[in-house]
Formats: structure tokens, C-alpha cells, sequence
């Protein structure tokens, strides 16, 4: 199963901890990592901004992208999230069976 890399940025680590933490428990990510101390500079309706984020890298697989790009969208406070999904080619297949299994369609298998 192919798995992917979904970069997400938000703007505080409480808020990134709370879609974390639902992400895993609806088993749409396998592991997230929460990296704080990123600073953003972009161009936002005509304006440069600077502004401190807190980086999600996102483990789930192609199957469950969807889903997962919804319950991001509907937890993110942003007007335009950032939600950027990068395939792997490669990676320790033990690792990519374990994300795999973890992100299981039945809810019910703890």
C-alpha cells in the first residue's frame, strides 16, 4: 500500500495537537509529528506576511487521503489550509506495513 507524507501548518501547537490527536483516533494517520518554532513568510491577498506556525507531518496511505484531507479541513482554523500530500517511493517496509495496519477502515480495532 502506498503511503503518504501530508505537510499541514497551523497556528499555535494546541490547535495542532487537538487535529492531531483526532486524526490518529479516527485512524486516518498513523503517526503525526508536531514540529513547533516555524516561522512562515507567504504572500496572503496582496500582502507579505511573517508568521509563527506549527508544522504537522502527516503518516497515512493514498486510500485514505480523502478522508483525511477532510477531517483536516473541517478541524483547521485557516481560511486556506495548507495540505500538501507527498507519495513515497520507497521507505523501510516494515514501517509502511505498520502505517498500513494502523490505518485501518474499522474503528472498531483498537
Amino acid at each position: 500500500m502506498a503511503a503518504l507524507i501530508v505537510f499541514s501548518t497551523f497556528p499555535n501547537e494546541l490547535l495542532a495537537r487537538e487535529a492531531a490527536g483526532k486524526l490518529i483516533e479516527e485512524r486516518l494517520a498513523a503517526c503525526i509529528n508536531i514540529l513547533p518554532g516555524l516561522t512562515s513568510l507567504y504572500r496572503w491577498k496582496g500582502k507579505i506576511e511573517a508568521s509563527p506556525e506549527v508544522l504537522l507531518i502527516i503518516k497515512t496511505t493514498r486510500d485514505r487521503y480523502p478522508q483525511l484531507e477532510s477531517a483536516l479541513k473541517a478541524c483547521h482554523p485557516y481560511e486556506l489550509p495548507e495540505i500538501l500530500a507527498v507519495a513515497t517511493d520507497a521507505g523501510l517496509p516494515e514501517y509502511l506495513l505498520w502505517v498500513a495496519e494502523e490505518i485501518v477502515n474499522n474503528k472498531d480495532n483498537p
